[in-house]
């Protein structure tokens, strides 16, 4: 792990606000490696390859454009989001290696609840049952690495019934909640933490 890595637990953040926050951080002058842990307010986001077409209907709920990779997701409440700003040129992490690394740590975190998981090819995320369990959406500029991965914890996940999630029409989402009834997002968060910082 780097000695200069830092972990931040911010809680409840608006999309917005947090996204401009990272994006500063990134052009700061004292840039060092830090992980975010959050949630969000509901709000639909927009990667680069996504299509509006994908919103079956907001029903209110606000859709953000993001500058992430891929396409719709969902945020809410009880979802744990993890932002990974990382100096990827000096840890020598390749988009496809971060992305695997991503996976392995999501799916030790998931083992620890007792819940196998898994990989489908080119389809980033991890899947329980061929249902989408975390989704992952990263962004590399200059050399740095924001945006992150959103695991589905205790939440409403109603809201990704009004989206083809990830543009796959038809995918089910599922969460931890359901899988294990003893996990709560905190417990999530700081086994996120222990599993991570070996890591980076």
């Amino acid at each position: 792990m780097s000695n200069d890595l830092a972990f931040k637990s911010l809680g409840l953040c608006d999309y917005q606000e947090t996204l401009d926050a990272m994006k500063y951080h990134l052009g700061s002058e004292q840039f060092y490696d830090e992980i975010w842990f959050v949630e969000h307010p509901p709000v639909f986001t927009l990667g680069t390859a996504a299509d509006q077409k994908h919103i079956l209907n907001a029903k209110g709920i606000p859709v953000i454009q993001s500058d992430r990779g891929g396409e719709v997701t969902y945020h809410g409440p009880g979802q744990l989001v993890i932002y990974f700003m990382i100096d990827v040129k000096r840890s020598k992490l390749g988009p496809k290696i971060l992305v695997k690394t991503l996976q392995e740590f999501t799916k030790s975190l998931l083992k620890e609840y007792s819940i196998d998981s898994e990989f489908i090819d080119g389809a980033p995320g991890v899947y329980v049952n061929e249902k989408k369990i975390a989704s992952i959406g990263l962004r590399i500029s200059k050399g740095k690495t924001y945006h992150g991965i959103s695991i589905n914890v205790d939440m409403d996940l109603a809201p990704f019934s009004y989206i083809n999630p990830c543009g796959y029409e038809g995918l089910k989402v599922i969460q931890i909640k359901d899988l294990n009834n003893k996990a709560n997002i905190k417990d999530v968060e700081r086994l996120a933490i222990k599993l991570l910082e070996p890591i980076f």
